[in-house]
């Protein structure tokens, strides 16, 4: 008996190295689980035996326990390349819309030929669907989830309805002694431009002028497309570049009215601010053959009137018109198209949400990285590639939102090191090694005596 004990005591130590080898090779693996071999003894006995005098039948492997504490973190320019702080693991399925899902915390996540988000094995990594506007989340259930596609263009272009425009206008300024005219600097105090697009997402340059009045505190507007005067109507008018609208201000330097003007420069009646300052938008008559869109020359339109807002999009009060003694400064320009934009950035947050940037300024959520978790994570099997698979002592997979629960963040631009360490596995080696030197002299032992037992006479 004394052999099979000698005997297991080597499998064990063998199971021991075997381990162990395997942990110093993957010491540089991303997101690999180190693993510990336990052991327990073999006793067995009967029910006329006595356990005074039995001395054990050796040693035997109980498992090899994959231990998941968390790795250092190794920071990337990769934006894709994923790390888990805490517990959680991402989802992958090796075919589009197959929900035989592997589970991995190697995050090393790049985009396949048809901009998908894929590992290095071609797996597709999978997440929730959420609002596109809002980033919202509608299901957090793994059976929901779909892989990952970065869209390359941002969709069909937007044709602006309206432009946000705010600034000071300087006191000082003297009114201009000559007629208006874009051409000559002199002719007007002020001006600004920003572009809009048409139906077809070309970009059109709106320039607007300021040109302070004979009255005090009045200005006029003046506005041109592409460096061709537009009247309050949108047209090219007749007899000249005409005013699109005026402002009044009182005293303080606020608005205190904004001045219609018609489509042949004369000016209306003075139209009062309303409480909370909020201006009237001026709409510049648009549409196929009309407004605006005649001065186009290359077959688009401005689908809907384009408006001109006197103030930022948010209507914030301290950012609406304003004439101070102070330099001309623009204080809000924006607008509301955009031009078929591609490509510029993928921005992952701790929360899992995928945002795509694209040239044309426009951002949108694409979807929400899923992550799950197991009531046993030493249950589950692996399968190789730093992956595992769900079985019956790990429990079934439990999905929800990155960084909420029990669920860990997300890192983007980082990766989860091996949690392997190597100073303690070189000690371990050394101790399975003499284990197994041991072991073997047990058996050379035993093969000793029974020679010296067979030659005696």
């Amino acid at each position: 008996m004394s052999f099979n004990i000698a005997l297991t005591g080597l499998a064990a130590a063998q199971k021991d190295l075997d381990t162990t080898a395997n942990n110093i090779a993957n010491v540089n693996t991303t997101g690999f689980k180190e693993s510990r071999a336990e052991f327990a003894d073999v006793y067995a006995s009967s029910v006329f035996s006595s356990g005074k005098t039995k001395n054990g039948d050796g040693a035997q492997t109980t498992m090899v326990a994959q231990q998941f504490h968390q790795g250092s973190l190794q920071f990337t320019a990769n934006s894709l390349d994923l790390a888990i702080t805490g517990e959680g693991y991402f989802a992958t399925s090796s075919e589009l819309g197959s929900q035989d899902y592997s589970y991995t915390r190697a995050g090393a996540f790049k985009l396949n030929k048809d901009n998908f988000i894929s590992d290095a094995q071609g797996n597709f990594l999978q997440g929730f669907p959420v609002d596109p506007s809002t980033g919202a989340t509608t299901s957090v259930s793994l059976s929901t989830a779909s892989a990952m596609q970065i869209p390359d263009a941002s969709g069909a272009p937007r044709a602006t309805t309206n432009v946000y425009s705010s600034f000071n206008l300087d006191s000082r300024a003297a009114q201009p002694t000559i007629a208006f005219d874009p051409s000559v600097s002199a002719s007007f105090n002020s001006s600004t431009s920003t572009t809009v697009y048409d139906s077809l997402g070309e970009p059109h340059t709106v320039q607007l002028y300021f040109r302070k009045t004979a009255t005090a505190n009045n200005w006029e507007v003046f506005g041109t497309i592409d460096n061709k005067p537009f009247t309050s109507d949108g047209t090219a008018g007749a007899g000249g570049p005409h005013p699109i609208a005026g402002f009044t201000f009182d005293a303080t330097g606020l608005p205190s009215s904004t001045i219609p003007y018609s489509a042949a420069g004369v000016a209306g009646a003075a139209v009062p601010v309303v409480a909370g300052g909020t201006f009237g938008a001026l709409p510049l008559p648009s549409g196929a053959g009309t407004g605006l869109s005649t001065l186009l020359t290359n077959g688009a339109t401005f689908p809907a009137p384009l408006n001109m807002n006197w103030r930022d999009e948010a209507n914030t009060t301290n950012k609406l018109p304003t004439q101070y003694a102070s330099r001309f400064e623009v204080k809000a320009l924006e607008q509301d198209g955009a031009t078929v934009g591609r490509l510029a950035g993928v921005d992952i947050g701790a929360d899992g949400k995928i945002v795509a940037s694209y040239s044309n300024g426009d951002s949108t959520f694409l979807g929400q990285v899923a992550m799950v978790r197991f009531s046993n994570s030493q249950g589950l099997q692996q399968v190789g590639g730093t992956s595992w698979k769900k079985s019956l002592t790990s429990g079934e997979p439990i999905a929800g939102e990155p960084n909420s629960g029990t669920l860990g963040s997300i890192n983007s631009s980082a990766l989860e090191q091996s949690n392997v360490n190597l100073t303690n596995e070189l000690v371990d080696l050394i101790s399975a090694q003499r284990n197994f030197q041991a072991n073997s002299r047990a058996l050379e032992v035993n093969s000793t005596l029974q020679q010296n037992i067979l030659q005696i006479r």
